[in-house]
């Protein structure tokens, strides 16, 4: 059953967004060489923390981060730790806030340093994939839509799309129905309405789309060891269009009317 949240209630989400998005923008301006995965997760903790929020990943189901750190050829779930990171790296951030109750969730692919062409094309066209992803969120349009979004931007520029991991809605919980699979074929899955919210979170490779899990039992790795990108926004569904709920200044974003 997909959740349709109140007008209060995405405000209250939107607030929780902007937490989420000031974060993220502290992680991209402190991610430099040198600088370890810890270091970046006491740093997020704290600011999340000071601005009346929660971090909504530290303890869930045991997770021990306040934000998944995940670097070049690991996708996503990345617990912080003594990783240091090297000129030329990739680093995946994810981050999610829980204030007054409501959640929002976003995630940035950051470049360390110099990093290789293949890099910077990929970070582009995962960015790409999640601005037409959020311009199917309208009223009448299909849940599939948004997968089949990502997957034509992804592929059409021979990046790997990954199957095994999802994006989801979100609310009063982080994970909610409907998972939202980044790929398939549009036309497709329940009509979107007004009040619905959704993580929308592109994942991607610069080669296979198979992943391995790591021994740890969270971090998740491209098959291959190549490149991986991760983008993500909470993003409302209203009578007027896309909403996005985590809009950030450092990043190009799609247009919300």
């Amino acid at each position: 059953m997909i959740v349709r949240k109140t007008a209060a209630e995405i405000e209250i989400m939107a607030r929780a967004g902007r937490v989420v998005a000031s974060t993220l923008e502290l992680m991209e301006a402190s991610a430099r060489e040198g600088v370890t995965t810890a270091e970046l997760d006491a740093l997020a903790e704290e600011y999340i923390r000071s601005c009346g929020g929660v971090p909504t990943f530290k303890g869930y189901r045991g997770f021990p981060g306040s934000i998944c750190a995940s670097p070049n050829e690991m996708i996503v779930h990345g617990i912080p730790g003594p990783y240091r990171l090297k000129d030329g790296d990739l680093l995946s951030v994810d981050v999610g806030v829980t204030l007054d109750g409501f959640v929002a969730d976003s995630a940035i692919t950051i470049p360390i340093g110099t990093v290789s062409e293949q890099a910077y094309a990929l970070i582009d066209v995962c960015q790409k994939s999640l601005e037409a992803a959020i311009a199917q969120c309208r009223p009448g349009n299909r849940l599939g839509d948004i997968s089949h979004a990502v997957q034509e931007v992804v592929e059409a520029n021979g990046f790997g799309v990954v199957r095994a991991l999802v994006g989801h809605g979100v609310g009063r919980s982080m994970h909610e129905d409907p998972q939202i699979p980044n790929y398939g074929p549009a036309g497709r899955g329940p009509k979107l309405a007004p009040g619905m919210v959704f993580a929308i979170e592109p994942m991607i490779t610069a080669g296979s789309w198979g992943v391995v899990s790591g021994e740890d039992g969270w971090a998740v790795y491209t098959d291959d060891a190549s490149l991986a990108a991760h983008i993500e926004h909470t993003v409302a569904v209203t009578e007027a269009g896309p909403r996005v709920l985590t809009p950030r200044s450092t990043a190009r974003q799609v247009a919300t009317g």
